[in-house]
């Protein structure tokens, strides 16, 4: 089986984080995690029943794919992620061996791994399962599918999932089917907020706040949003999603939301960023760097909400207008069953969502790459904006069509 598979032993990892830091240009064979191979073998299907074989049509990469090429995961989650070897891709559009056409939600919980399921399966949660360590009947080593070379992923020919995972999309088209794991992600995320107030900002239109972006005016038609982002090229984007308005990130935000909407500045002593009162009611950062998180922190009213989303990493930051000001903190990442949807899976919604026209989606797959051109759409994912591009895909099986 042809597929790019990551070996993640830690001197490989070690001298890529090196490499990445101090910007050398280090061979290939001397230090980097990713290979085309030519020679994999297919994955197994797990004895348990109800697994499926998969060969992906279309595979997004995501920021995580570049963090883990680019080794800077977090050390803290590598517990979770225990395989020494992973074929990467977790944004699927697959055709099973009857030809169906399905995504893949890509979370392995209890019951995939055959376990009783723990306290958080039980609760309607699997998509934070307190057995993401132990790979049960699955054999998987990770959270997901895309995370271990055990069950593959979709930068492969071939992968095996769970029919519980698997959810049609007929003759959806490809690029539209491709978005519904990170239409997911952005769902859900968007969900966390019971809408109190009328106004939000999205810091970051990448994919996931681009779709943060559509996913809110999906559900509040009426909701101010403020997408805060550098360029013309993403702006252009994130008023296509939805945003009413689109500001280029750094202390100039906070004095124009409060000539858009008459709220007061408040200038700290000896602190660049200054204090919005009668600030927004929701921020969602899908950045997650000190700077993004400490604008998100000074643009929200009391009693506001910060949704941190997507991907983890160690930031400084001041949290004290957490306590001050009384303000929620919440993380988001990964979907399942969604309690503000009356427990309807987020994906089933996506895919909904995503078979609707006028969902405002098309044209943000921007670039599909064939799998021997791995490394150019991995830089092209890395370079964003710089490259015209907003979602990078992988091709593994041009024989299949793709659906336009």
């Amino acid at each position: 089986m042809r597929a790019v598979l990551t070996d993640l032993s830690v001197p490989r990892y070690l001298l890529t984080a090196a490499s990445h830091r101090l910007r050398l240009r280090v061979p290939r064979d001397a230090g980097g995690l990713l290979r085309l191979r030519d020679d994999l073998p297919e994955p197994a299907l797990p004895d348990a029943p109800g697994w499926v074989r998969l060969r992906p049509e279309l595979t997004g990469i995501c920021g995580s794919d570049v963090g883990v090429a680019h080794a800077k995961s977090s050390l803290v989650l590598s517990a979770f992620y225990t395989a020494r070897h992973q074929i990467l891709g977790h944004e699927i559009v697959a055709v099973t061996d009857e030809g169906r056409r399905v995504v893949v939600d890509p979370i392995v919980s209890c019951a995939h791994r055959g376990f009783a399921p723990c306290r958080s399966c039980t609760d309607g949660f699997p998509y934070v399962c307190e057995r993401f360590d132990e790979p049960g009947v699955a054999g998987c080593r990770a959270p997901g599918l895309g995370f271990d070379a055990a069950l593959g992923g979709g930068w492969g020919e071939q992968l095996v999932a769970h029919e519980s995972q698997l959810h049609p999309v007929g003759d959806l088209p490809s690029a539209r089917a491709v978005l519904a794991e990170p239409t997911s992600i952005a769902l859900h995320a968007a969900l966390h907020w019971r809408r109190r107030g009328d106004r939000a900002v999205v810091i970051g239109p990448g994919t996931i706040g681009l779709l943060v972006i559509a996913a809110l005016r999906r559900l509040h038609p009426t909701l101010d949003i403020t997408a805060v982002g550098p360029g013309t090229f993403s702006a252009a984007y994130a008023q296509r999603a939805g945003a009413d308005r689109t500001l280029p990130p750094g202390p100039g935000v906070v004095e124009t939301l409060a000539g858009l909407h008459g709220g007061r500045v408040i200038r700290p002593r000896l602190t660049r960023i200054p204090l919005l009162e009668q600030g927004v009611d929701v921020v969602f950062d899908c950045v997650g760097l000190s700077s993004t998180i400490d604008l998100g922190l000074h643009l929200l009213r009391p009693s506001g909400m910060l949704v941190l989303v997507g991907a983890a990493g160690k930031q400084p930051v001041d949290w004290s207008l957490v306590w001050n000001r009384q303000l929620t903190v919440q993380g988001s990442v990964n979907f399942g069953p969604e309690p503000t949807l009356g427990g309807r899976h987020t994906m089933t919604q996506a895919v909904e969502w995503l078979s609707d026209p006028s969902f405002p989606v098309d044209g943000l797959v921007t670039h599909v790459y064939d799998l021997p051109e791995w490394r150019t759409a991995l830089s092209t994912a890395s370079a964003g904006p710089s490259a015209s591009a907003v979602k990078v895909a992988l091709r593994p099986n041009p024989s299949l069509p793709l659906i336009p």
